[in-house]
């Protein structure tokens, strides 16, 4: 169970569980009431055809007559407590086996799940409680599956992003130290590449594991003009888009949205960044307007077409398009600054995505309005 305990699974594992044995109890104290008015509802209708029977047949009063009604009485009596036993059972086995089949199942998956495989998916054959316990179970096995999959290709992307810039580091000392190479200084300069880039990896991871822990009552919230904020990102970008001969065309609506400021900065820093960096075209056109929603921001350029799996995972933690495609690409992206937009921005309520048409990508971000 640690295993899963990692990603916070324990606690919502044993709350699920307790809702099933709420639902379980109410469910049987329901059964129960609904077994106790069958008999008793079999039994009075029974007595009280037996008792029209009798004032209909027996008119005249003796010791004969009063034999023969005691007689009738006593068969009547045990003909209908049996009839409502036999009743009441067939009732209680069909739903005490409706109910536990499904309990069954959810029991065993529960049991896989603990010991750290992944069951099959329960079928769901009812839309009650137990329906509705049984849909929370499989969405959460599928949440704890993705989560354990998504642990493993970071883990792997991470030792694959620090493998080569680390052995290309201990290459050069090792050859250093042992006078096998002299330094000059674009050795010197190489190396302060790879180490900047392993900085910059372990700044981002750490950026990213703050505000996946942070909470909103953490963040310092400040009332933002995001037509200011947005105008001072892109001239900080001015001397680089100089550099690479690009276009910045900006639109922007004023608006005022209660944020914490550093983390807007870093995302609009990311967003302009991969848009420089992914580029394809000569132009980068960045707009942000009012929306009932909240403000939105978009940040658009020109790439190559992009396959419709990898817009569904473009925020995801590592992911890196395949830097040959992109001229200027060096392919010394963490692959982790599309992942924090995210992260900062569902820690403000708002929302992130992607709309790629062809060559042209527009990635967007709406902020909830100032309360």
């Amino acid at each position: 169970m640690k295993r899963f305990g990692e990603w916070g699974i324990d606690l919502l594992l044993i709350n699920q569980l307790r809702e099933w044995k709420q639902h379980m109890t109410w469910k049987l104290i329901g059964v129960n009431i609904i077994v106790m008015l069958t008999v008793i509802l079999l039994a009075g209708v029974s007595v009280k055809d037996f008792a029209c029977v009798l004032v209909e047949k027996y008119r005249l009063v003796g010791d004969e007559k009063n034999f023969m009604f005691n007689q009738t009485m006593q068969f009547y009596l045990m003909r209908a407590s049996l009839l409502a036993i036999v009743v009441a059972a067939l009732i209680h086995y069909v739903f005490i086996k409706k109910m536990l089949v499904p309990l069954r199942r959810l029991t065993e998956s529960t049991r896989q799940l603990t010991e750290g495989t992944y069951p099959e998916m329960i079928a769901v054959t009812s839309r009650d409680e137990i329906g509705q316990l049984t849909e929370h179970f499989n969405d959460m096995t599928r949440t704890l599956k993705r989560a354990e999959e998504n642990r493993k290709r970071m883990l792997s992307n991470i030792s694959h992003d620090l493998r080569t810039p680390l052995s290309n580091l201990n290459g050069y000392l090792e050859a250093l130290s042992s006078g096998v190479l002299t330094g000059d200084r674009e050795l010197y300069q190489s190396l302060l590449e790879e180490s900047q880039h392993i900085t910059r990896l372990v700044e981002q991871l750490h950026l990213l594991s703050v505000w996946e822990d942070r909470r909103e009552t953490g963040m310092t919230k400040t009332s933002i003009q995001m037509d200011e904020l947005i105008s001072k990102s892109t001239n900080a970008f001015q001397w680089e888009l100089k550099i690479r001969e690009l276009e910045l065309h900006l639109s922007l609506q004023p608006g005022t949205v209660n944020a914490d400021e550093d983390g807007l900065r870093q995302v609009l820093n990311n967003l302009l960044q991969n848009a420089i960096t992914y580029n394809a075209g000569q132009i980068i056109w960045v707009s942000g307007v009012n929306e009932p929603r909240g403000y939105r921001v978009t940040v658009s350029n020109v790439g190559v077409p992009m396959p419709e799996e990898v817009r569904e995972i473009v925020f995801e933690r590592f992911y890196q398009v395949d830097p040959a495609r992109y001229r200027g690409q060096s392919g010394k992206g963490s692959g982790l600054g599309l992942a924090i937009v995210k992260e900062i921005i569902q820690k403000h309520g708002g929302e992130v995505g992607l709309i790629s048409e062809d060559n042209k990508h527009s990635f967007w971000i709406t902020i909830p309005p100032s309360r």
